[in-house]
Parts: structure tokens; C-alpha cells; sequence
């Protein structure tokens, strides 16, 4: 069954990917754990998010839709890339996001993942 780790960071953890003095670190600890991921043979792909103020969000409201600039929510960490997996279930999935690099991200959310055929 695939799964996907949800990465969120807070502010000061996305302003790591381009601060220069903590970019190279961030990008070293994403890395090792990528490459375990892929040396583990679990890896489907992963993906980076920019961060929350490039976002527009598309909603419903008063009866038709509405554009706002930023992200859907506004709380102190932002989705800030997924990680999509092969693990034979929950337990396994949760097992490789607590080997995340969490001093560059804060929670992990892991949830099963349905993969939609192509139309």
C-alpha cells in the first residue's frame, strides 16, 4: 500500500532553504533521508512545496468561487513536501517518517495514499 508523509515546516524552517548559512544543511539531512528511502527500495517520489506565501488558495463562497492569496490555513507550520511510499501498512509508514530530519521540519501527518488511474 503507498502511503504519504506529510512534511510541515514553520516559518523559520522554510527561510532555511534559502538562507545560505543553513540551506546546505537542510538540503544534506532532506537527502540522507531520501536516499534511505530509495536504498530501502520504498520510495514512489517525493515532491518539495514552495512556501506558503507563493500559494493561492480556490474556494467556495457566497455561491461561487473565490481566490485569496496564501495558503488554506493559516497556523504556524505549512505542508512543505510529501514523500510518497511503499510500506505494507501504517505501522511500517510511521516507522520511516520518525527517521525524518525533524530539526529542518516539524510534524509528519502519514496517511494512506489511493492512486488514481489516469484518465
Amino acid at each position: 500500500m503507498q502511503y504519504s508523509l506529510l512534511l510541515y515546516q514553520t516559518k523559520s524552517q522554510f527561510a532555511a532553504r534559502t538562507d545560505p548559512a543553513r540551506r546546505e544543511a537542510n538540503g544534506r539531512a532532506f537527502m540522507r533521508f531520501v536516499g534511505a528511502l530509495q536504498e530501502a527500495g520504498v520510495l514512489i517520489t517525493t515532491l518539495g512545496i514552495e512556501p506558503p506565501e507563493t500559494a493561492a488558495t480556490v474556494h467556495l463562497a457566497d455561491g461561487g468561487q473565490r481566490v485569496q492569496s496564501g495558503p488554506y490555513a493559516d497556523t504556524n507550520e505549512q505542508l512543505g513536501g510529501l514523500c510518497v511510499i511503499e510500506a505494507p501498512d501504517l505501522d511500517a509508514a510511521v516507522a520511516w517518517a520518525r527517521r525524518a530530519p525533524f530539526e529542518h521540519c516539524g510534524p509528519i501527518e502519514v496517511r494512506p495514499t489511493r492512486v488514481v488511474p489516469a484518465a
